[in-house]
């Protein structure tokens, strides 16, 4: 008799456990699906360059250098951009810019920035002559 109810609380128990993971798994599925859900979605499009550059629409799905180097994620190909003039940041919902001290700076709305500034929606980044704008979606 005693070997039947120990049988039966070592069911109970695996049968718990199981349970236990399972909803585990299921509250972290739903807490990645949420923060994918609920983050804000930034992109750039470039307003004013060169005629490579013009139109050209970039989603932000991580850190975007821009640079004149080749190896930057948006290549500005001028004298006066730097090989990794700035970079774009996702920081929680914020997107933030940040110049990489840059020889000529980075503009925001037409102001010089000299450390990290949170974008909003609409707002106006420059680098060399090409002119950016963001937006959030």
């Amino acid at each position: 008799m005693i070997d039947l109810v120990l049988f039966a609380g070592r069911i109970a128990l695996v049968v718990m456990l199981y349970a236990f993971l399972f909803a585990v798994m299921r509250t972290g599925v739903g807490l990645v699906r949420g923060q994918r859900k609920d983050a804000a979605i930034w992109s750039v499009d470039v307003e004013k360059g060169s005629r490579e550059l013009r139109g050209l629409h970039v989603d932000m799905l991580g850190p975007v250098v821009v640079g004149r180097s080749p190896s930057s994620d948006i290549v500005i190909d001028e004298p006066f951009v730097s090989a990794s003039h700035a970079r774009f940041t996702l920081q929680g919902p914020a997107l933030v810019l940040e110049d990489l001290q840059s020889t000529n700076g980075t503009l925001v709305n037409g102001h010089g920035i000299s450390q990290p500034v949170t974008l909003r929606d609409g707002d106006e980044v420059q680098i060399g002559d090409a002119v950016m704008r963001v937006s959030r979606q």
